[in-house]
């Protein structure tokens, strides 16, 4: 058996000098900062806690930007936001026990929607560890089991030289398909330890492969050839593994209708003539998925919402592509393929033969659109197309936008016509501000949107302060219907009345003029106007826009369903 070896490069007479005599007084935190530098890291997000010190006071001594928030868990929406839009590893910064759990919230996010965050986490002192009860600051019995449910990996660091290797491994591991959140545990006594090591340099954490097997790519190769109704649905592990222009050029070469997830936006041209957009929460789009004698999931586990809450039940073969094994066959039967969406979409397409009916398919496609249409139009929702319009006619074609669990988020899953970020993986409040600040991080040249309800709001209103701060591009489009709008819905609908949903809340726009960001209360007449101007203006902004918006009406329950 033969092994392939990565080649250990030779370090030049200086470089060895360097090592064998390095600067004085750094300590462990230097060696989480040298080591993150030396993986590629430019930005990391966090807040600092007395177990934590040495990692940040080794930040001052780096080149590494950092972004303070004010609360853990919008720090870890905005190491997600930063994961999703560079595909990069975003390093999040965090104290011990309070500290660490209050990101729990956003690692779920994270490993929901597979964003590779990596967590570096303080711990109380070495001999504090094991279990017992020393009545440590911050002190749990055993912190790493609150995140073993949610993280890809946990690694618990337990001297000065395990600390580049433990970062590197867990950052491989948040690389490897499916990206997702990892964990690193390093004691406070460690990252204080003055330590003589060489500064660490390169180092190596590439992400494993995730190939399909060969046999399965020919079986399912041939079904899709052979099919007479094949379709697509693109999930977000097309977007993550940069594959959407192969989808476009299997869909094509199949003539085969595609329909994108909430997760997956932006996988498959909005207005493309095999595109059926993201209505799956629309009876039409499930029942001629249904229709299909073919089904290829690509990057979805077909969840409640990408199910249209688990009514949709194919008569004909499903081929499902995930690289997230647990969620192989775990709503369905299928041919199940684990693999990276890149990686098996190229194999598909040098195997499958192109298939007639062009024609036929785009008709079919169209088809649909028209019921979706007549569908809507038959309801009393003028306001939040117009809305919603108004914010696609806003924002410029390159600024990315974040959205909170709201009902024009709601709206957005399905009719936004490109790409987009939202907390339904996990579906906690909270998520588009910090998000959206997060993305700013990454690229300060172009304006970012984040979408909130008043109530998601209040979870993020501290991070006004951190937008002035570093001066972020974020317009922050806040609707405020007096309450949790979608809980109303749900709860007049099932219950005839309301229980905790009705909110008092500040006025926003003297709140965010508080903290020196420049606000607006506008109208739907108004908002394309005033949300242009917003965006078009650097640093932040808030643009309040008072509006009690419905949702359409949901098709999942047998009594919703429309007559063929």
């Amino acid at each position: 058996m033969t092994h392939d070896h990565h080649e250990i490069p030779r370090y030049t007479p200086e470089q060895t000098e360097l090592a064998l005599n390095p600067p004085a007084g750094r300590n462990g935190g230097d060696l989480v900062v040298e080591t993150l530098h030396g993986l590629g890291a430019t930005t990391v997000f966090g807040l600092p806690g007395q177990h934590a010190l040495g990692m940040f006071d080794a930040l001052r001594r780096s080149d590494l930007d950092y972004i303070g928030l004010r609360v853990e868990n919008n720090a870890g929406f905005a190491a997600d936001a930063y994961g999703r839009v560079t595909g990069e590893v975003a390093p999040l910064l965090l104290s011990t026990g309070p500290g660490a759990l209050t990101s729990l919230a956003a690692l779920q996010e994270a490993a929901a929607a597979s964003s590779p965050v990596l967590a570096i986490s303080s711990q109380i002192p070495s001999a504090g560890l094991g279990g017992g009860r020393h009545g440590y600051l911050h002190e749990l019995c055993d912190q790493q089991a609150s995140f073993r449910d949610i993280v890809k990996s946990v690694h618990l660091v337990r001297a000065p030289s395990q600390i580049p290797s433990a970062i590197a491994a867990a950052w491989e591991s948040a690389l490897t398909a499916p990206h997702g959140p990892v964990w690193v545990e390093i004691p406070q006594d460690i990252l204080l330890k003055e330590t003589t090591l060489p500064l660490v340099t390169a180092v190596d954490a590439t992400p494993r492969e995730l190939l399909p097997r060969p046999e399965l790519i020919a079986v399912a190769a041939h079904a899709l050839s052979h099919a007479l109704r094949p379709v697509i649905i693109a999930g977000g592990g097309v977007v993550r593994a940069d594959a959407a222009g192969k989808l476009r050029a299997l869909a094509e070469k199949l003539n085969a209708p595609v329909v994108t997830t909430f997760g997956g936006k932006g996988a498959f041209p909005w207005e493309h003539p095999l595109s059926l957009q993201s209505w799956l929460e629309d009876r039409h789009t499930t029942d001629f998925l249904e229709d299909a004698d073919v089904v290829l999931v690509v990057g979805s586990g077909l969840g409640e919402l990408s199910s249209n809450y688990y009514t949709f039940r194919p008569r004909g073969r499903v081929i499902q592509i995930e690289a997230d094994l647990g969620k192989l066959e775990s709503n369905l039967p299928a041919l199940g393929i684990h693999a990276d969406a890149r990686e098996a979409l190229s194999a598909l397409l040098e195997s499958v033969t192109g298939r007639e009916g062009a024609e036929a398919a785009r008709d079919a496609v169209r088809t649909v659109l028209e019921k979706v249409r007549a569908r809507l139009d038959a309801q009393d929702l003028a306001l939040e197309q117009r809305v919603l319009a108004s914010v696609r006619e806003a924002l410029p074609a390159t600024a990315p936008s974040f959205w909170d669990m709201t009902i024009l988020a709601y709206w957005a899953w399905s009719a936004w016509p490109g790409p987009m970020h939202s907390g339904q993986g996990a579906g906690g409040l909270g998520y588009g501000f910090p998000a959206a600040l997060g993305a700013a991080a990454a690229d300060r040249t172009k304006p970012v949107l984040a979408v909130s309800g008043d109530g998601g709001a209040m979870y993020s209103i501290a991070e006004l302060a951190t937008a002035r701060q570093y001066d972020l591009p974020v317009t922050w489009l806040i609707v405020d219907d007096g309450g949790y709008g979608i809980l109303r819905e749900y709860m007049t609908d099932a219950y005839g009345e309301t229980t905790g949903t009705e909110l008092a809340r500040p006025d926003f726009v003297a709140l965010a003029q508080s903290f020196g960001v420049p606000a607006v209360r506008t109208s739907p007449e108004t908002l394309r106007e005033d949300l242009s101007k917003a965006l078009a203006a650097p640093g932040p902004s808030v643009v309040v826009l008072p509006a009690l918006l419905k949702l359409f009406a949901p098709t999942h329950l047998p009594a919703d369903r429309p007559t063929p």
